[in-house]
Parts: structure tokens; C-alpha cells; sequence
């Protein structure tokens, strides 16, 4: 078992890192197989949070209305993180989404890490389900908040823990590996973007679910094709 290490959980808008974002971040770093301090910060979006995911987190854009927005903290929590390696549920989303948001606002953060998911599914592939609530139910670990980012975290380092126990062994699904997600850096929306963007908006009486400036090139480029296909140009 891993002595030290950060546990990391995200809550999302969606599950595309290149489209969606984080609207919430928690960790538990542990070392010398204790806890040594607990990281917990809701993030703004710039855009409405999907009913779905307010469903299913009770995460809600007033919520979120005052928290930083993630270029404000990345850096930050990429630095708490120092270079330990990371455990999570299904770790590749988690990692997917910090590696584009580090790369946007030019940071390094590649890492070694563990998922306790693909060690669930080798372990306990008789089980109905591997998700993360199945696995908190079926090992009786704390789950009081589910789909809420601190409380993932910890449960998931309690799994750890308990999968460690039972059947680690040294076998290779407990030993760090590399963590390879190909990221590329997405330019923000230029001027003359923002520009034309408010003044479709403006002209067409459009209620943007989304802060304009918050917005990449991309995303910019889809909402004004967008809105020119549904009502037309503006000249």
C-alpha cells in the first residue's frame, strides 16, 4: 500500500473535458498512510450548471456563483498535489479534466497514478456493479454525501485501503503507473469574437446560459454558428 499520496475527485458539468467543466474539486492527501490535509473548492463554471448534474450533485449555480474560476486555482492545487501520485474512481475522467485546465493555463501536470476502479474490476468482477456507491455499500464505507466531491474522495481512499488489505500481494494492478491523456491547449475567445457574440445575443434577445468572455475559440466558433444557423446573421 501506498503511503503517500492524493486522493482526487471532480464534479463536472458533463463528462467531455474538452467541452465541460469542473464546477467542483476535492482531495485528500496522505502521508506516512495518514491524512494529512483536506482540499475543497466549488469552481464557476462561467455557464449554468446542467439540471441533470444539479440532480444528481445538488450542486447549484448559486453554489457556485462566488467561487473561482478554475484558471484562478489550478495552479494552486497543482501545486498541493506536489508530485504524488493519484488515486481516484474511474481516474481518467478526474485526470482528463485537471490536464486540460493545466494545459489551457500553461501548466505541467503529468503524474503516476492508481484507479481503484480497474483494481474493482479485476477483484470483484462478480459484483453487479463497480461504481463507486455500489462498492461504498458493499464494503460498508461512509457515503453520506455521494456525487459530492470531498466525500468521493475519501471514500474512495477508505477503498483503497480495503482492496489494499485484501488483495494486494504485490500485484501490478496496486503499483503506480503512468497516467497518459493527450491534451491540447485551447486558445481563449479573441476580441472580435466577444465582439460579434454580445452583439448576436443582443440583437437576437438571446439569455445566454454561458459568460461570453469565459468562453475558448472553440466553443465561441460552435455558438455563433449556432445562433447564425437558428436566427441569422447580423450586419
Amino acid at each position: 500500500m501506498l503511503k503517500d499520496y492524493i486522493v482526487i475527485d471532480l464534479e463536472t458539468t458533463g463528462l467531455n473535458p474538452k467541452l465541460d467543466k469542473i464546477i467542483e474539486i476535492g482531495a485528500v492527501k496522505v502521508k506516512g498512510g495518514k491524512v494529512e490535509s483536506i482540499y475543497e473548492t466549488f469552481v464557476n463554471p462561467g455557464r449554468i450548471i446542467p439540471e441533470r448534474i444539479t440532480e444528481v450533485t445538488g450542486i447549484t449555480d448559486i453554489m457556485v456563483k462566488d467561487a473561482p474560476y478554475i484558471e484562478e486555482i489550478i495552479g494552486d492545487f497543482i501545486e498541493y498535489t506536489e508530485n504524488l501520485s493519484i488515486i481516484g474512481h474511474n481516474l481518467m475522467f478526474d485526470y482528463g479534466f485537471l490536464k486540460h485546465n493545466a494545459i489551457n493555463n500553461n501548466f505541467t501536470f503529468d503524474r503516476m497514478g492508481i484507479d481503484t476502479l480497474k483494481i474493482a474490476r479485476v477483484y470483484l468482477s462478480d459484483l453487479e456493479s463497480r461504481r463507486l456507491d455500489s462498492l461504498c455499500e458493499y464494503f460498508h464505507i461512509s457515503d453520506e454525501n455521494h456525487h459530492r466531491a470531498v466525500n468521493d474522495a475519501a471514500a474512495t481512499r477508505e477503498l483503497y485501503q480495503i482492496l489494499c488489505t485484501r488483495y494486494e500481494k504485490d500485484n501490478i494492478e496496486f503499483k503506480p503507473y503512468e497516467l497518459i491523456y493527450k491534451a491540447k491547449k485551447q486558445s481563449p475567445i479573441t476580441e472580435k469574437q466577444a465582439k460579434y457574440l454580445k452583439d448576436l445575443i443582443s440583437c437576437h434577445g438571446i439569455n445566454p446560459e454561458y459568460d461570453v468572455n469565459k468562453l475558448t475559440k472553440n466553443e465561441a466558433s460552435r455558438i455563433i454558428d449556432k445562433i447564425i444557423l437558428e436566427y441569422g446573421r447580423i450586419f
